[in-house]
Protein backbone atom coordinates (compact mmCIF):
# COMPACT_ATOMS: atom_id res chain seq x y z
CA UNK A 1 0.00 0.00 0.00
CA UNK A 2 0.95 3.32 -1.09
CA UNK A 3 1.81 6.10 1.60
CA UNK A 4 0.83 9.37 0.84
CA UNK A 5 1.53 11.26 3.90
CA UNK A 6 4.40 14.36 2.85
CA UNK A 7 7.31 14.31 4.93
CA UNK A 8 9.35 17.92 5.93
CA UNK A 9 13.44 18.33 6.02
CA UNK A 10 14.32 18.36 8.91
CA UNK A 11 18.17 18.43 8.53
CA UNK A 12 21.53 17.18 6.41
CA UNK A 13 23.97 14.95 8.32
CA UNK A 14 27.70 15.90 7.23
CA UNK A 15 30.11 13.52 9.07
CA UNK A 16 33.67 13.64 9.96
CA UNK A 17 36.33 12.51 12.20
CA UNK A 18 36.36 15.18 14.37
CA UNK A 19 34.32 18.30 14.82
CA UNK A 20 37.31 20.63 14.15
CA UNK A 21 37.29 18.82 10.60
CA UNK A 22 33.91 18.93 10.06
CA UNK A 23 33.62 22.60 11.26
CA UNK A 24 36.55 23.57 9.23
CA UNK A 25 34.84 22.17 5.90
CA UNK A 26 31.79 24.03 6.49
CA UNK A 27 33.66 26.93 7.13
CA UNK A 28 35.18 26.84 3.75
CA UNK A 29 32.68 25.46 1.91
CA UNK A 30 29.82 27.77 2.73
CA UNK A 31 31.99 30.74 4.48
CA UNK A 32 29.75 30.24 8.12
CA UNK A 33 31.14 27.96 11.15
CA UNK A 34 28.34 25.91 12.34
CA UNK A 35 27.71 26.58 16.43
CA UNK A 36 28.48 24.11 19.13
CA UNK A 37 25.87 21.56 19.56
CA UNK A 38 26.08 19.08 21.86
CA UNK A 39 26.76 15.27 22.82
CA UNK A 40 24.39 11.90 22.19
CA UNK A 41 25.28 9.91 25.30
CA UNK A 42 23.48 6.99 24.02
CA UNK A 43 25.56 6.69 21.07
CA UNK A 44 28.63 8.45 21.92
CA UNK A 45 28.37 10.99 18.76
CA UNK A 46 28.66 14.83 19.36
CA UNK A 47 27.82 17.89 16.92
CA UNK A 48 27.81 21.01 15.80
CA UNK A 49 24.82 22.71 14.07
CA UNK A 50 24.23 25.05 11.49
CA UNK A 51 20.65 26.76 10.64
CA UNK A 52 19.48 26.79 7.32
CA UNK A 53 16.36 29.00 6.30
CA UNK A 54 13.16 27.46 6.41
CA UNK A 55 13.01 25.63 9.43
CA UNK A 56 15.87 22.96 8.59
CA UNK A 57 19.53 22.61 9.61
CA UNK A 58 22.96 21.33 9.21
CA UNK A 59 24.41 18.89 11.78
CA UNK A 60 28.01 18.02 11.51
CA UNK A 61 28.68 14.63 13.48
CA UNK A 62 31.66 12.66 15.02
CA UNK A 63 32.80 9.60 17.56
CA UNK A 64 32.78 11.63 20.62
CA UNK A 65 36.44 10.86 21.61
CA UNK A 66 35.52 11.24 25.74
CA UNK A 67 32.39 9.00 25.50
CA UNK A 68 35.10 5.22 25.07
CA UNK A 69 37.46 6.03 28.33
CA UNK A 70 34.54 6.48 30.57
CA UNK A 71 34.02 2.26 30.02
CA UNK A 72 37.58 1.70 29.90
CA UNK A 73 38.14 -0.79 32.33
CA UNK A 74 34.87 -1.37 33.43
CA UNK A 75 33.46 -4.83 32.70
CA UNK A 76 30.14 -4.31 34.12
CA UNK A 77 29.20 -1.25 31.66
CA UNK A 78 26.98 -2.55 28.83
CA UNK A 79 28.38 -2.93 25.26
CA UNK A 80 27.99 0.21 23.28
CA UNK A 81 25.28 -0.11 20.67
CA UNK A 82 26.44 0.64 17.19
CA UNK A 83 26.57 4.29 16.20
CA UNK A 84 24.15 5.61 13.96
CA UNK A 85 24.97 6.79 10.75
CA UNK A 86 26.88 4.00 9.87
CA UNK A 87 30.04 5.92 11.63
CA UNK A 88 31.57 2.59 13.27
CA UNK A 89 31.49 1.26 10.18
CA UNK A 90 34.72 0.70 8.71
CA UNK A 91 34.04 1.66 5.15
CA UNK A 92 32.62 4.75 6.74
CA UNK A 93 36.51 5.45 8.71
CA UNK A 94 38.05 4.82 4.92
CA UNK A 95 35.72 7.64 3.29
CA UNK A 96 36.42 10.12 6.26
CA UNK A 97 39.94 9.39 5.94
CA UNK A 98 39.93 11.35 2.76
CA UNK A 99 37.99 14.12 4.23
CA UNK A 100 34.33 15.43 5.95
CA UNK A 101 31.25 14.28 3.83
CA UNK A 102 27.87 14.89 3.42
CA UNK A 103 26.45 11.51 4.05
CA UNK A 104 22.86 11.34 5.29
CA UNK A 105 19.73 13.40 5.72
CA UNK A 106 16.81 12.92 7.93
CA UNK A 107 13.35 13.33 7.40
CA UNK A 108 10.81 15.07 9.51
CA UNK A 109 7.41 13.20 10.63
CA UNK A 110 4.97 16.13 11.88
CA UNK A 111 2.23 15.57 14.55
CA UNK A 112 -0.57 14.55 14.36
CA UNK A 113 1.45 11.51 12.83
CA UNK A 114 2.97 9.22 15.78
CA UNK A 115 6.25 7.56 14.45
CA UNK A 116 6.42 4.89 16.97
CA UNK A 117 2.81 4.11 15.79
CA UNK A 118 3.67 4.20 12.41
CA UNK A 119 7.13 2.20 12.73
CA UNK A 120 4.65 -0.78 14.56
CA UNK A 121 2.71 -1.14 11.41
CA UNK A 122 5.48 -1.26 8.65
CA UNK A 123 8.34 -2.82 10.24
CA UNK A 124 9.78 -4.19 7.18
CA UNK A 125 9.88 -0.63 5.92
CA UNK A 126 10.94 1.96 8.99
CA UNK A 127 13.58 0.53 11.62
CA UNK A 128 13.32 0.57 15.29
CA UNK A 129 12.48 3.88 16.57
CA UNK A 130 15.30 4.86 19.56
CA UNK A 131 14.25 7.89 22.20
CA UNK A 132 17.30 10.32 22.16
CA UNK A 133 17.77 13.73 23.69
CA UNK A 134 20.46 16.13 24.16
CA UNK A 135 20.08 18.90 26.71
CA UNK A 136 16.58 20.27 26.88
CA UNK A 137 15.94 18.56 23.54
CA UNK A 138 14.21 15.16 23.30
CA UNK A 139 13.10 13.33 19.97
CA UNK A 140 12.67 9.88 18.77
CA UNK A 141 14.62 8.33 15.71
CA UNK A 142 14.55 5.58 13.31
CA UNK A 143 18.09 3.67 13.87
CA UNK A 144 18.83 -0.01 12.61
CA UNK A 145 20.13 -2.72 15.28
CA UNK A 146 23.62 -2.67 13.76
CA UNK A 147 23.70 1.21 13.56
CA UNK A 148 23.56 1.13 9.29
CA UNK A 149 21.78 4.06 7.35
CA UNK A 150 18.14 2.76 6.58
CA UNK A 151 18.10 0.86 3.29
CA UNK A 152 15.26 -0.69 1.30
CA UNK A 153 15.99 -4.36 -0.08
CA UNK A 154 18.99 -3.92 0.60
CA UNK A 155 20.09 -0.51 -0.67
CA UNK A 156 20.32 2.82 0.87
CA UNK A 157 23.66 3.74 1.17
CA UNK A 158 22.41 7.47 3.34
CA UNK A 159 19.55 8.28 0.34
CA UNK A 160 17.21 6.45 2.32
CA UNK A 161 16.39 9.36 5.00
CA UNK A 162 16.39 9.00 8.96
CA UNK A 163 13.15 9.67 10.60
CA UNK A 164 12.68 11.97 13.21
CA UNK A 165 9.71 13.23 15.13
CA UNK A 166 10.47 16.26 17.90
CA UNK A 167 8.85 15.54 21.69
CA UNK A 168 9.85 18.78 22.54
CA UNK A 169 7.43 21.92 21.37
CA UNK A 170 10.98 23.85 19.88
CA UNK A 171 13.06 22.76 17.11
CA UNK A 172 16.28 23.26 16.94
CA UNK A 173 16.72 24.90 14.29
CA UNK A 174 15.19 27.75 15.99
CA UNK A 175 17.75 28.24 18.46
CA UNK A 176 20.98 28.59 16.07
CA UNK A 177 21.88 32.09 15.10
CA UNK A 178 20.48 33.78 11.12
CA UNK A 179 23.11 32.56 8.45
CA UNK A 180 21.89 33.31 5.42
CA UNK A 181 22.28 29.95 3.95
CA UNK A 182 19.26 27.87 2.53
CA UNK A 183 19.11 24.40 0.87
CA UNK A 184 18.48 24.75 -2.82
CA UNK A 185 18.56 21.42 -3.40
CA UNK A 186 19.00 18.05 -2.00
CA UNK A 187 19.63 15.65 -5.30
CA UNK A 188 21.42 11.56 -4.98
CA UNK A 189 22.64 9.27 -7.82
CA UNK A 190 22.00 5.47 -6.95
CA UNK A 191 22.24 2.72 -9.29
CA UNK A 192 18.90 1.14 -7.77
CA UNK A 193 16.95 4.86 -7.84
CA UNK A 194 13.71 3.40 -9.46
CA UNK A 195 13.48 0.75 -6.24
CA UNK A 196 14.92 3.41 -3.96
CA UNK A 197 12.61 6.44 -5.01
CA UNK A 198 9.58 4.00 -5.18
CA UNK A 199 10.01 3.25 -1.56
CA UNK A 200 10.79 7.35 -1.28
CA UNK A 201 7.34 7.97 -2.19
CA UNK A 202 5.81 5.56 0.09
CA UNK A 203 7.65 7.55 2.72
CA UNK A 204 6.02 10.71 1.44
CA UNK A 205 9.33 11.97 1.17
CA UNK A 206 10.06 11.79 -2.57
CA UNK A 207 9.55 15.32 -3.14
CA UNK A 208 12.54 16.12 -0.43
CA UNK A 209 15.14 14.59 -2.84
CA UNK A 210 16.10 14.98 -6.88
CA UNK A 211 17.20 11.14 -7.21
CA UNK A 212 18.45 10.26 -10.58
CA UNK A 213 20.48 6.74 -11.94
CA UNK A 214 24.03 5.94 -11.21
CA UNK A 215 25.71 4.93 -14.63
CA UNK A 216 28.95 3.87 -12.74
CA UNK A 217 27.61 2.53 -9.92
CA UNK A 218 28.17 4.15 -7.10
CA UNK A 219 25.93 6.09 -5.30
CA UNK A 220 26.29 9.85 -4.12
CA UNK A 221 24.83 12.27 -1.76
CA UNK A 222 25.46 16.42 -2.62
CA UNK A 223 22.91 19.35 -1.26
CA UNK A 224 23.71 22.69 -3.47
CA UNK A 225 23.08 25.82 -0.62
CA UNK A 226 22.59 29.42 -1.46
CA UNK A 227 25.35 31.44 0.63
CA UNK A 228 25.29 35.13 0.16
CA UNK A 229 28.76 34.53 -2.41
CA UNK A 230 26.14 31.89 -4.71
CA UNK A 231 25.38 28.41 -4.85
CA UNK A 232 27.86 26.22 -2.98
CA UNK A 233 27.82 22.11 -3.00
CA UNK A 234 28.11 19.99 -0.58
CA UNK A 235 29.20 16.70 -1.17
Amino acid sequence: MKHTYALELDHLVVAARTLEEGARFIAETLGVEPVAGGKHVAMGTHNRLLGLWGGAYLEVIAIDPDAEPERAGNESAPPRRPRLFALDEPAMHARLERGPALTHWVARVARPKDLGRWQAQYPARIPDVMPMARGELTWRLTVPADGSFPAWQGAGDGIVPTLIQWDTAAHPSARLPQTGLALKTLKARHPRADELRTHLEWLGAAHLIELEGAADGQAALMAEIETPNGVRTLA
